[in-house]
């Protein structure tokens, strides 16, 4: 190890774009080839799933991978700290624990027993840093503590999302600091650090995310106390994967990411446990016909939503997760009924699930997704054995709500005599109920006050309004091949929609015969009639009008969000107000 040198480790050639993407930013040499490490992606277990760049690791979405951070105290039973060069790409100049990287995809690295592997990395890197001699540390030095799992967010471009192993280790050390990774350094005592973490203003600098979780959340005074004991650090050892979920808004100056980018961080997660709860049943084709509109994709809103919540208003954990997955695939049971119900043949563009199998496979997949989601809820990470009750009770209340307003939508069909607030009351039901539950949830697990759960319920009720008014826009203002089903479906089927509510409501008039010559003619009507038909609910004025409730709607929501507190997790909730009505601008 001495004479460590940047070119020495295993490393993964940078393509273009990234390599422009540090250029732009102004990495110098040696940052730029220290983003090009490769170091080990993991899963949400720490177990090692392959080599990733650093850079790929960290940019945008991120993906977890495998981390340490060295607590290097002295005989004093002073703690180093360090604080992070402004030539780091990630996290310049905030206060750090004495050293803390990514052991390496190599052979030396890569060893689990006894965390050989981090701790050869945590010479390795406290060398390159530091300064440190390896003469100096051995492997014996360190002792395995505990490890944590969380999410920081920098700003838009740049994210850590680590399975960090914690280690500590006592020595006195001579420290030569390299510049271009440390620009400063600190000696502090327990009742320093406590200070350090109670300022409300830093003085000198942000304290890294990380290592306030470290000290705030996971490190006692015990940890003081059995510095230099090797039986007593081994004591408060424990194979625990701490889970502080979503920590940036502990830096003060994070700016939090769009919507895109925010869904895609958990969108992967979240399939992860839909895709293993729907696949562990015993029967290929029951699992195949579950799965079969997963494998076609979507936005993923609801079943992220709990954790976007969750992590805008309080402390955000994985259980949000399983919440999300068992949410999305009570949505995904209710598309498989609806589209037998509708007679819809295609979905996402694929066949509906009664067409690529059969009608009573359709029925016993979308009844066996129900009690999957219930299964996934009750496993839910994070949770208190008294919350569970409540929390099926919500959510059974949410399917309850929506097999309502699904019921109002079949019967809506053979009544021209539908009022607005009818409709309101049936889309309520059958789609902002979702949106509700998602964002009361999230924020009751992230433990927020009452006024902020109900100021977010009634967010996700005026989101889900808007979604349905957008959603009824877009069949009527959209393609084929944007729709994935055919345009003017709901006309044809008889929908009552807000459209057709206010066009019916209006005069008698050439419009509404042309209207009504199509409406709930299902395959009666051909092309040139539902094209008329879309064209007549222009003239009516009912098009516009339904654009006008649409943004009232979503002003209500904007205005929820006025009542939170700001903080860089707001910025996804505010573009997913905004999602739907930008699709029709």
């Amino acid at each position: 190890m001495t004479g460590y040198g940047i070119g020495d480790v295993a490393s993964v050639e940078l393509s273009d774009s990234e390599q422009e993407l540090l250029d732009t930013i102004g990495a110098d040499s040696i940052q730029s080839s220290l983003m090009a490490e490769a170091i080990i992606s993991v899963s949400e277990t720490d177990e090692v799933l392959g080599p990733i760049s650093k850079i790929s690791a960290h940019k945008d979405a991120g993906s977890y991978h495998r981390a340490f951070s060295v607590l290097l105290f002295d005989s004093k039973n002073r703690l180093l700290l360090q604080r992070r060069a402004s030539d780091k790409v990630t996290f310049p100049g905030v206060w750090a624990n004495s050293c803390c990287s990514h052991p390496l995809h190599s052979e030396n690295e890569l060893i689990e027993n006894n965390a050989l592997g981090v701790k050869n990395a945590a010479i390795r890197k406290l060398e390159q840093e530091l300064g440190i001699s390896p003469e100096t540390l051995s492997t014996n030095d360190f002792h395995f503590i505990t490890k944590m799992r969380y999410s920081a967010r920098m700003n838009e471009t740049w994210i850590e999302r680590e399975i960090d192993h914690i280690l500590v280790a006592q020595a006195d050390v001579e420290i030569k600091a390299n510049p271009n990774e440390v620009s400063e350094i600190a000696w502090v005592s327990y009742e320093e650090l406590e200070d350090l973490l109670l300022e409300e203003e830093p003085k000198n600098g942000s304290i890294a995310p990380w290592f306030r979780c470290i000290a705030a959340r996971i490190m006692t005074e015990d940890w003081w106390g059995a510095i230099g004991n090797a039986s007593a650090l081994a004591e408060i050892a424990d194979d625990k994967i701490h889970d502080m979920g979503d920590v940036t808004h502990m830096l003060p100056e994070a700016v939090g990411a769009g919507l895109n980018i925010s869904v895609l961080e958990v969108k992967p997660l979240v399939e992860q446990r839909i895709m293993s709860s729907l696949m562990s049943s015993r029967h290929e084709r029951l699992a195949s016909a579950m799965t079969h509109l997963i494998h076609g994709g979507g936005k993923r809103l609801r079943a992220t939503l709990p954790w976007l919540v969750g992590k805008a208003v309080g402390d955000s954990h994985s259980g949000m997760l399983d919440v999300g997955a068992a949410i999305e695939t009570v949505h995904n049971f209710t598309l498989v009924h609806d589209d037998i119900m509708d007679d819809d043949d295609i979905r996402r563009g694929r066949n509906a699930v009664h067409i690529e199998f059969d009608l009573p496979t359709a029925i016993n997949a979308g009844d066996a997704m129900l009690a999957i989601a219930f299964e996934r809820l009750v496993q839910a990470e994070g949770l208190e054995a008294e919350d569970v009750a409540a929390l099926v009770n919500r959510i059974a209340w949410m399917v309850r709500r929506v097999s309502e307003g699904q019921q109002m939508d079949i019967e809506f069909e053979d009544e021209l005599a539908v009022s607005e607030d009818d409709y309101i009351e049936m889309i309520e039901g059958k789609t902002a109920v979702m949106f509700l539950t998602c964002a009361e949830i999230g924020a009751r697990m992230a433990g927020a006050d009452q006024d902020t759960i109900d100021c977010m319920a009634d967010w996700g009720l005026a989101v889900g309004l808007c979604f349905q008014l957008m959603d009824d826009l877009i069949d009527v203002l959209s393609d084929s091949d944007v729709l994935g089903k055919p345009a003017g479906s709901d006309v044809a089927q008889g929908k009552r929609t807000l459209m057709v509510i206010h066009a019916l409501a209006q005069p008698d008039s050439d419009d509404k015969t042309t209207l009504l010559a199509a409406l709930g003619k299902g395959d009666e009507a051909d092309a040139e009639a539902i094209e008329a038909a879309l064209q007549a609910l222009g003239n009516l004025g009912s098009i516009e009008y339904a654009k006008q409730r649409a943004v009232e709607y979503h002003a209500k929501a904007h205005a929820c969000l006025d009542r939170i507190p700001q903080g860089p997790a707001m910025r996804a909730l505010r573009e997913l107000t905004d999602f739907q009505l930008k699709r029709i601008s």
